[in-house]
């Protein structure tokens, strides 16, 4: 069978790393230094990394994250509280198969989204299904579900799904509906799937934002007890990055000194 042949049927199987890896064998000529196990364990081993790339992206692309966020950029040289042994420990993911809690408080602009969707990136690099939610946008998209009649099945689609982000929790208090919807998550993934809270409030004003001391403690039972905690401090990384901007690179009807000094 002619190389031409062999190209051909790689492509109807779809086996898109191991037909690269056997063109660059053939344009470097490395097939004549190659035994037959080294050649075939080439081939596999490109099949098996093109696989899970693509695995990757998928699961990056179907998570939904608000920004790109990878595990290996985050800054520890910030002084912000962030423990870096602790997070290392994260990068694992197996709290994800445990079905663990992390919360990421502190601060506005300290770096808590960014962390939040590092991890859930590096469960997405790992195999782990993940959805990132914005909470005011997923409280209404939870109204906008109760109007369309597709709530339920959206509320199935968070249950299966082994790891839940939930950023900027705590920034408006709950009406009844966000309460029980709140809490119906919080039922349904307890024991069985991992979750993260990235929220400036911090843990002990929740009862107060919940609103329902019933089914504040509720929820807090379930989420917090038990949780993995990155309490972060600290001025505003945005700050300080906007203080090493250059001045010619604000805007001429800017002040940049009133500016930093709102911020």
């Amino acid at each position: 069978m002619t190389n031409t042949a062999t190209f051909d049927k790689l492509r109807l199987l779809k086996l898109h790393g191991m037909e690269r890896a056997f063109q660059g064998v053939i344009e470097s000529r490395h097939d004549q230094d190659l035994t037959i196990e080294e050649f075939m364990a080439h081939l596999v081993e490109s099949e098996w990394t093109d696989r899970q790339n693509r695995k990757t992206r998928r699961l990056t692309q179907a998570a939904g994250f608000r920004s790109r966020a990878a595990f290996q950029e985050v800054d520890f040289t910030v002084q912000r509280g962030l423990d870096r042994k602790i997070l290392m420990r994260l990068s694992d993911c197996s709290w994800v198969t445990e079905a663990r809690s992390i919360i990421v408080a502190g601060p506005t602009g300290v770096g808590k989204s960014f962390i939040a969707q590092a991890l859930g990136a590096q469960a997405c690099a790992l195999g782990h299904r993940t959805l990132y939610f914005n909470c005011s946008k997923l409280f209404q998209a939870f109204k906008d579900r109760r109007n369309d009649g597709s709530f339920r099945r959206f509320m199935n689609r968070i249950a299966r799904t082994p790891l839940l982000i939930l950023d900027d929790f705590g920034l408006a208090a709950l009406d009844v509906h966000d309460r029980l919807s709140l809490l119906e998550i919080v039922e349904d993934r307890h024991g069985r799937s991992a979750t993260i809270i990235a929220s400036q409030l911090p843990v002990a004003r929740w009862f107060e934002m919940i609103g329902d001391p019933t089914i504040a403690d509720a929820i807090c039972d379930r989420l917090v007890h038990q949780a993995v905690r990155l309490n972060l401090t600290g001025v505003s990384m945005r700050a300080k990055q906007a203080e090493k901007q250059p001045e010619s690179l604000l805007p001429d009807c800017i002040n940049p000194a009133t500016t930093l000094d709102s911020v």
